[in-house]
């Protein structure tokens, strides 16, 4: 099994983020506001935003002494207060590993232990299987499916939610 930490971003990341991120097979899960290209300035842009919080809420996924990926705790706000959206990636040579479902796992206990949320959620898309694989090994259970309400490459995709609860 792979190794693994979740730490802060730092600068010195910029280029294995953008390495790593820069892959259409990454892009395609992702919302618009991933870059694709991802380049070395989309990074360091990315990781100034990541770095302003404390305790930060998104991290690095950091496998063999590099950045290959992230994973982030984003509060809501309002009457969704006490509610938080999961995302996050991982490099495409790490995965089927079982590393994102490890550090999904981790970083539900950091972001229960760091705010004052009930219950964190994540939104797949329809067609993103692993990640729904990923979700259900750490404990999240579907709660809803959105028939067709992401456009994404041209085509209509359907949203997932799954969930998990302050034990």
């Amino acid at each position: 099994m792979t190794d693994f930490l979740l730490r802060p971003m730092a600068p010195a990341d910029a280029d294995s983020l953008a390495r790593f991120g820069n892959n259409p097979n990454i892009a395609r899960n992702m919302t618009d506001q991933f870059p694709h290209p991802y380049t070395p300035e989309k990074a360091r842009a990315f990781i100034g935003y990541a770095t302003q919080n404390d305790p930060p809420n998104i991290l690095a996924i950091e496998v063999e002494g590099q950045a290959a990926g992230g994973i982030g705790i984003h509060p809501q706000a309002d009457v969704h207060r006490k509610n938080a959206e999961l995302g996050y990636w991982l490099a495409e040579p790490y995965w089927g590993q079982g590393i994102i479902t490890r550090a999904i796992t981790r970083m539900v206990s950091y972001g229960f232990e760091h705010w004052d949320i009930h219950r964190i959620f994540a939104r797949p898309f329809g067609t993103n299987i692993a990640s729904q694989r990923a979700l259900e090994k750490a404990g999240f259970v579907l709660e809803a499916r959105f028939e067709k309400t992401i456009f994404k490459n041209g085509e209509y995709l359907d949203e997932l939610v799954y969930a998990i609860r302050r034990p």
